[in-house]
């Protein structure tokens, strides 16, 4: 029986929080949602901080990019901000889980390239924990593209990682990746503290080399291909059922209605 509570990030409503925040902030409010997990807020904090209160929402988890300052190896060097203004941003906000959400695929094809980004993290880790913030990673599909002694890019990854870094492990993305995502939990165990509880058909992978574009077909949470239920199961230290959509052709606030009242039905508080 999972113990998970219900949140949302943000990033699914991306669109709508643009054209009018406060409204897309109250209609999540409305749908039943309580805890939100927010994207982009470093710069802002304060200010979303703000609009999360005056809605009633808290964001105890967030995304930010803090492992990787290039797009690929060998690429142009992006300006991050210091870590320790990205986790005093989260603490502004009200973090408690902050993850990094996406290290490219090239940096999933080397061991010597998944142990840096690993080192890089459990840098970080005591940071946090003095700002009383848990750091964690989200996968894609890329994370499972190469193996290393007969085990994925993510679990080698996670055989490196401190043990108070957290997983968030995204279904329908590590399904997408070929990967069972209910023997992939089982595997990682008590790591997983949060899941993407993202539903659709299994089709193409596009972080694959030529199947950039491929359309992705994500679905409310028990209308696709995954066995919702069996992955709550098998995630029982899970703290966070995510609803998310990368894409949606459709009524986007219906799709995150009827997924919220799906997994609430199989015990998501």
């Amino acid at each position: 029986m999972t113990s998970a509570a219900l949140s949302i990030q943000l990033y699914t409503v991306r669109d709508a929080l643009a054209a009018d925040p406060d409204g897309t902030l109250a209609r999540l409010a409305e749908i039943g949602f309580v805890d939100v997990e927010a994207f982009g807020f470093v710069g802002r904090a304060a200010e979303l901080r703000a609009s999360l209160d005056a809605a009633g929402l808290r964001s105890p988890s967030a995304h930010a990019s803090f492992l990787s300052d290039q797009l690929e190896p060998g690429a142009a060097r992006i300006e991050l901000p210091p870590i320790e203004h990205v986790l005093d941003e989260a603490a502004t906000l009200g973090v408690e889980i902050l993850i990094d959400p996406f290290v490219a695929g090239g940096f999933w094809t080397k061991a010597d390239d998944i142990a840096r980004t690993a080192e890089r993290l459990n840098g970080y880790v005591d940071l946090a924990a003095e700002r009383g913030i848990r750091l964690g990673y989200h996968n894609h599909s890329h994370e499972f593209h190469h193996s290393f002694d007969g085990v994925s890019g993510l679990e080698a990854f996670v055989a490196l990682l401190d043990p108070r870094v957290v997983l968030e492990v995204d279904v329908f993305w590590a399904a997408i990746g070929r990967h069972d995502p209910v023997a992939l939990l089982e595997r990682l165990g008590d790591r997983v503290r949060l899941l993407h509880a993202k539903d659709g058909v299994i089709g193409a992978d596009p972080h694959l080399p030529g199947a950039e574009g491929v359309a992705l077909d994500q679905r409310a949470a028990g209308e696709g291909e995954l066995d919702m239920a069996a992955i709550l199961a098998a995630a029982p230290r899970a703290e966070y059922a995510v609803v998310e959509f990368d894409y949606f052709d459709g009524d986007l606030f219906r799709a995150v209605a009827d997924s919220a009242a799906t997994l609430r039905a199989m015990g998501v508080r």
